[in-house]
């Protein structure tokens, strides 16, 4: 009888929240007030967004909670770098000042949740 494996990071509800972060970026920016289609910041922010879940998921399935912190560190990182390009296609009125603050307090959300487990890490 075969036992389907399950991916432990799936039941981490921060992994979860990453995914659908990613989601709402990804369908925000089509930039529809862009003469241009700007494919390559687009794809800068798809990677950012999407490295966050990608990087929670790598560290969960590491040997070490140390290591698994340092994805922590590194998915930390992808939010701000996301909210960066955001605030830059922001400033080019490609996205509108609602979407920026929207996805902004989600990404705060997350960060906080990524803060609450590094630390929980801390002193295992």
């Amino acid at each position: 009888m075969d036992q389907k494996e399950e991916f432990g990071f799936k039941e981490l509800i921060v992994w979860q929240k990453a995914v659908e972060f990613a989601s709402h970026v990804i369908k925000k920016v089509e930039f529809k007030n862009s003469e241009k289609k700007h494919y390559r910041i687009t794809e800068q922010i798809e990677a950012s967004a999407s490295s966050i879940a990608a990087n929670i998921a790598e560290g969960k399935g590491r040997y070490s909670n140390k290591e698994f912190k340092q994805f922590l560190y590194i998915a930390r990182g992808s939010i701000y770098e996301t909210i960066s390009f955001l605030n830059i296609v922001r400033e080019l009125g490609w996205i509108s000042k609602e979407d920026i603050n929207d996805l902004e307090t989600e990404g705060l959300q997350l960060n906080k949740m990524l803060n609450s487990l590094i630390n929980k890490l801390k002193n295992v």
